[in-house]
């Protein structure tokens, strides 16, 4: 996996019970998986389709810092399935707790909104062969 984002927890990113809002997080997850998207399918027209399930499986609270990471699942002619998972860290000891992942389908879009082949990337054509291979 790699890393695609950190951010850190302020006051503004609080819910009611003092930890990090839950919309915030999937915010940043929607945030970062485009971004690794765009990145591997060349191009910044990727919209996000469906997001699975995600569990909270840890709270974040203010000042914490939060590394997001991701790695392409599977590519089709338009779109791209990642992994993502948002990740705790403990800066005095670079520990790294899991607090939620997920899987999302992003898809590449035309200038009308409609599903568009992602092609002429070299570096998407490299990532689908080394998928296939594996």
């Amino acid at each position: 996996m790699e890393l695609i984002s950190t951010k850190i927890c302020k006051t503004s990113d609080i819910g009611v019970n003092d930890n990090l809002f839950g919309g915030t997080m999937l915010s940043w997850m929607d945030e970062a998986g485009g971004t690794l998207a765009a990145a591997k399918c060349c191009s910044p027209n990727m919209i996000t389709l469906k997001m699975d399930e995600v569990i909270f499986k840890k709270p974040v609270r203010v000042k914490e810092h939060i590394k997001i990471y991701g790695k392409v699942l599977s590519v089709g002619t338009t779109s791209v399935k990642i992994y993502i998972e948002a990740r705790r860290v403990d800066l005095k000891s670079d520990n790294e707790d899991l607090v939620c992942s997920t899987v999302m389908l992003f898809v590449k879009i035309d200038e009308h909104g409609k599903a568009s082949p992602i092609e002429d990337c070299e570096k998407f054509e490299a990532l689908k062969t080394k998928l296939q291979s594996e």
